[in-house]
């Protein structure tokens, strides 16, 4: 039988980089595919919209908008055990955002004040997946940020069940612990179209965040500039666990399984300095697997990406895990909080055996959506600062067009910008004229 992770033995190698297997490149993402469900939403609508969402879904709708009533109701039909969760969860979420909200700065130099202002956009649409399971805990991560930086209007695209054709009575219910404005039946790269767009039923909206597959991660990179994508590549889900011995290989196993189970496109790589803990965690894997609920999942991303890297040491794992840069990262290691100190490149750090991604996925404060694809090189997780914008407010004084107008003027006629010039020398005139004191 094949091992569960594939072998990658870079132990005496000096360039780690060149024996790690690369992302898939632009070619093999659906681009094609992509612009041609973008433009068939930009231009017929809610009937295009409708259409994908038959082919894709399997399911017919008569409309895209999930009724108020419907989203209140579903408070009444779930267990108020989960109610409670959802509302634990969404608490946690809220006060680490509340944490971020930045106070107004202000600073005044040679009679010149600024002020830098954050002002939140007006409408930011969330996705949320679904379709093949229901993630109320997305909505939560995605619309709470949203609401805590002060947006007016929350939405929300979640692809109805393929079995019912509704949206997921969980999700129903944590749309309404979030305070989601509006909720549409709709997911895939159509629902990014539309929310980007506008159709009959749904308004476009300023800014679009939240998780999916690779169609729509694509979609959000094609319109983005034409609406703000908050956060960065947010695509399938990733994991890689740096381990050694001093860690029950079982946990180690599972950890690699929690976010394999999401299914293909993502990665689940093992990163270890002792072969002998490489040789665990496989069979651990291999125990684990035959039990678990989701194995045909679990089982489709560890052919397709689940690796175990060999290397020479903690310092040769940093390094890796700051070429592969993953959404998550788990350090089950000895020293860990040491080690996460000298990463550059990871969505969220993970340290010690007490501290699983699964915490973060659900309720330790952090928004889940992280940045995936290699783009943790230079995003950070979704939050408060996404849903908001610096406006800057300046105000001079006479004392201010004194101090600084002449360089002003100086660097204006380097430009050839004459009139940028003008509207500084006819106030220095104003300033040192006569009945100016």
């Amino acid at each position: 039988m094949a091992l569960p992770l594939s072998r990658i033995d870079l132990r005496g190698t000096d360039d780690l980089e060149a024996g790690l297997p690369r992302p898939s490149t632009a070619d093999e993402r659906p681009e094609a595919a992509v612009r041609e469900i973008v433009s068939e939403v930009r231009t017929r609508g809610d009937a295009a919209v409708l259409e994908l969402t038959e082919r894709f879904d399997g399911v017919r709708l008569d409309s895209l908008l999930v009724e108020p009533s419907a989203v209140s109701a579903a408070l009444e039909r779930t267990d108020p055990r989960l109610i409670e969760a959802l509302r634990f969860a969404a608490g946690r979420i809220e006060a680490h955002h509340r944490a971020q909200l930045r106070p107004e700065v202000s600073h005044t130099d040679s009679g010149v004040t600024v002020r830098s202002v954050a002002r939140a956009v007006r409408s930011a649409g969330c996705y949320v997946p679904g379709g093949r399971a229901a993630y109320p805990s997305t909505l939560l991560m995605t619309a709470i940020p949203a609401r805590v930086a002060g947006v007016d209007r929350v939405v929300v695209c979640v692809p109805p069940d393929r079995t019912t054709g509704a949206v997921s009575s969980v999700t129903l219910a944590a749309a309404a612990v979030a305070g989601v404005d509006e909720l549409y039946s709709v997911g895939g790269a159509q629902a990014i179209a539309a929310m980007a767009y506008g159709t009959e039923s749904i308004a476009p909206v300023e800014v679009i965040c939240g998780p999916g597959n690779m169609f729509v991660a694509v979609a959000k990179q094609q319109v983005a500039g034409d609406v703000g994508i908050a956060a960065a590549f947010a695509g399938p889900s990733e994991v890689v666990v740096v381990a050694d011995a001093s860690v029950d290989p079982d946990l180690v196993a599972i950890d690699l399984m929690l976010q394999a189970e999401h299914g293909p496109d993502g990665l689940a790589w093992l990163v270890t300095w002792d072969p002998g803990v490489a040789a665990a965690v496989d069979d651990s894997l291999e125990r684990l697997l035959a039990e678990a609920p989701r194995r045909e999942e679990i089982a489709a991303t560890l052919e397709r990406s689940g690796y175990c890297v060999l290397v020479d040491g903690p310092d040769a794992a940093v390094e890796v895990v700051d070429q592969v840069a993953p959404e998550h990262l788990e350090l089950l290691c000895g020293g860990a909080e040491g080690l996460a100190d000298r990463v550059q490149n990871a969505g969220a750090i993970f340290c010690g055996a007490w501290s699983p991604a699964s915490l973060g996925d659900y309720l330790a404060g952090p928004s889940h959506v992280l940045p995936t694809h290699g783009s943790a090189r230079f995003a950070s997780a979704l939050g408060v600062a996404d849903f908001t914008k610096d406006v800057h407010v300046i105000t001079a004084g006479p004392d201010g067009v004194r101090a600084l107008a002449p360089a002003a003027i100086a660097l204006a006629e380097a430009e050839g910008l004459d009139a940028h010039a003008e509207s500084l020398r006819k106030r220095l005139a104003l300033v040192d004229g006569p009945d100016h004191d």
